[in-house]
């Protein structure tokens, strides 16, 4: 089925926001990870798009919508996202979301709008997991300006190539790659003050977020991801983990009609209650 969208704008408070637009019935509203936008949800919107109006976003400061120079993190998405509901009035929504996406679904759904009826996590960020480390400091080394990190992986290169140890530091020099194609991510996740970052995570939080919830997590992805998602499991009263064989972690681009499926059946649970 080919997907007849809505592409839209407006202006909030905080910026303009873009986000594409299909469907009717009940209300679900898409939030990209650190590394997309909302395009990365429209193989699974395919699939829903039939029994239910879909919106996904383009969070501030990602993708077509507005950059502004702000101090980035997850309370301004938060308050972004909660001034674009209350600017389109939309009634009772189901807010799923992926990695970053899902951090900033829960730290709203914690705000108790009564216009959150449940969510649907997919390897949810913002969590410290008993047990495992953080990638911080490394990730904020490979990003840092200036770029000393690049530099000095860039001449060691040459005699690690000679020596057959290269692939570690071509591996290092793509992750840096990759991570620089998303500034604002970056900001909000590497370059903020580690105390900062801290403070708006919510694994103390949790036992708070009252709304049902679905955590969907593939089994293949990394340690700390299935370790984030039972922590997500494990504190929040409502939620449910459903483990996704054989899923990474790009689970809406990959396997978007199991996708699509859970959220179906968790929707459709909660309404018709």
């Amino acid at each position: 089925m080919e997907l007849t969208l809505r592409n839209s704008r407006i202006k909030l408070p905080l910026g303009q926001i873009f986000w594409r637009e299909v469907g009717q019935g009940p209300i679900l509203i898409f939030l990209h990870g650190s590394w997309s936008d909302g395009s990365q949800w429209l193989p699974v919107i395919e699939h829903l798009s039939q029994d239910y109006h879909c919106f996904a976003l383009d969070l501030l400061g990602f993708g077509d919508s507005e950059k502004p120079k702000s101090h980035y993190s997850i309370q301004l998405e938060v308050e972004c996202l909660i001034q674009y509901l209350e600017a389109l009035r939309l009634p009772q929504v189901y807010v799923i979301g992926h990695s970053l996406g899902g951090w900033i679904a829960s730290s709203c759904a914690l705000q108790e709008l009564e216009q959150v009826r449940g969510l649907v996590l997919l390897a949810p960020e913002g969590v410290q997991a008993e047990g495992q480390g953080d990638n911080w400091q490394w990730a904020r080394w490979l990003v840092g300006r200036p770029p000393i990190a690049y530099t000095i992986l860039r001449s060691l290169l040459p005699l690690a190539r000679l020596l057959g140890r290269h692939k570690g530091i071509e591996q290092l020099l793509k992750q840096r790659q990759q991570l620089l194609q998303s500034p604002t991510a970056c900001k909000l996740l590497f370059k903020r003050r580690r105390s900062e970052i801290q403070a708006e995570l919510l694994q103390d939080r949790l036992e708070d977020l009252k709304v049902p919830t679905l955590i969907l997590q593939g089994s293949k992805d990394s340690a700390k991801a299935i370790a984030d998602s039972q922590t997500y499991a494990e504190k929040a009263p409502k939620a449910q983990l459903r483990r996704i064989e054989g899923g990474e972690n790009n689970l809406p681009e990959a396997l978007p009609d199991l996708v699509a499926g859970y959220i179906d059946e968790f929707v459709r649970s909660q309404e018709f209650r």
